[in-house]
């Protein structure tokens, strides 16, 4: 154990698959847990979401460097006392199916715990363990869609989108990491372990919290402050968001504005709001006439705050990004392309060659992890041949 990988020496059993729960076990194996994903024999589908590289995608990738991959079958009456005796031996253990799933698979909370009774246990669903939407399928756009967010997340044809991060799977993974913190810690003063239940909705709330609850009670998304916004520029987009006195003072200066600065329409946010259609007008149809990184440099001299809009590639490719050494480019196993990882945030870096770098390949640990529990080589091979692993 060490600041660097606190979770040294804690076991985890990760049955989940997709983003959420899988991420969360990312997590935990990069504080130095020893993960093992348990895979059906065709794999987390996670690894066939999205273009393909050998056995992984970006989904796969992201959501198990770190971890060993040990692929069985469940539906095999042989598997369950394989799986009992890892359980046996693990700290928590991660389950992500829709309610009712785990326990007809035999892997319920009440019966595990009688095999390990300090275990901590992580089931997370998509509309929570009850009501009338518990054994509805949610991914995370279904998420974007029945919480708020899509209504608002409308482009200049007003139509609803979602985005493309995978952002309620990856919040929930967060939240479902700190749960497991916390549990951890009070552990050492309970004499056993504990339940934890987490779903993608109340994920999704809980990081809209300022604007959901803004959105209840005044209605249709308005800009907090202005003139802020994304305007079109002579050859893109920029953002720029203006919110104190002496910021908009500041803004006025830049463009030669100042008429604008006494302006009693203008002379406090507040005013400015009331009179944002007419700031957002007069706004774009400056910015238009010129380049974003005319008026980017522009901003920046007096210190407006701004950013061009970027595409990932210029984000990764940046000064900034690299100045901070944010992305480790990696090869991961069965893909022959290197790969943007974006370091972890306050956490050691991605290293070529690490343990910790890897995204395991299909059953890639199954072997070892059966020799590492007292199995011999001929039983294991029976165990193949059986077709109980693989």
């Amino acid at each position: 154990m060490s600041y660097e990988r606190p979770y040294e020496g804690l076991k985890v059993i990760d049955f989940s698959q997709g983003v959420a729960g899988p991420y969360c076990g990312m997590l935990l194996a990069q504080h130095g847990a020893e993960v093992i994903k348990i895979e059906p024999k065709d794999g987390d589908w996670a690894r066939n979401l999205g273009q393909e590289y050998g056995q992984h995608s970006a989904f796969s990738v992201t959501a198990n460097l770190g971890k060993k991959s040990f692929v069985i079958d469940l539906k095999n009456k042989n598997s369950q006392s394989i799986l009992d005796k890892f359980i046996s031996k693990c700290d928590i253990f991660i389950e992500g199916f829709r309610p009712g799933v785990i326990e007809r698979l035999g892997y319920s909370y009440e019966r595990l715990k009688n095999i390990n009774p300090k275990l901590i246990y992580l089931s997370i669903s998509g509309f929570g363990q009850e009501g009338p939407m518990s054994h509805k399928p949610a991914m995370d756009p279904v998420l974007q869609a029945f919480t708020g967010f899509m209504s608002e997340n409308k482009g200049p044809d007003d139509v609803p989108h979602r985005t493309p991060v995978i952002i309620f799977d990856m919040t929930t993974a967060l939240y479902a990491t700190q749960l497991i913190s916390s549990a951890l810690y009070a552990r050492l003063n309970e004499k056993g372990g504990k339940k934890i239940e987490i779903s993608l909705m109340e994920s999704s709330a809980a990081m809209q919290s300022i604007r959901l609850m803004s959105g209840y009670m005044e209605g249709p998304y308005t800009h907090a402050s202005s003139p802020s916004g994304t305007f079109k520029t002579k050859d893109g987009w920029i953002q720029i968001i203006v919110v104190k006195n002496h910021e908009f003072e500041k803004f006025c200066n830049a463009v030669g504005w100042t008429n604008y600065i006494n302006d009693k329409r203008f002379l406090t946010n507040a005013v400015r709001r009331e009179h944002e259609a007419i700031l957002t007008e007069e706004v774009q149809n400056l910015f238009i006439n010129k380049t974003t990184n005319h008026w980017k440099k522009l901003l920046n001299k007096y210190e407006v705050q701004n950013e061009k809009v970027q595409n990932y590639s210029e984000f990764v490719e940046s000064e900034q990004t690299k100045t901070l050494n944010l992305i480790s480019w990696l090869e991961q196993p069965t893909s022959k392309v290197m790969w943007p990882v974006p370091n972890l945030p306050g956490m050691p870096k991605f290293e070529k060659g690490s343990s910790f770098s890897r995204a395991p390949s299909l059953g890639q640990h199954t072997k070892e992890i059966m020799l590492d529990n007292g199995y011999s080589i001929d039983k294991i091979n029976k165990l193949i041949n059986d077709g109980v692993i693989k």
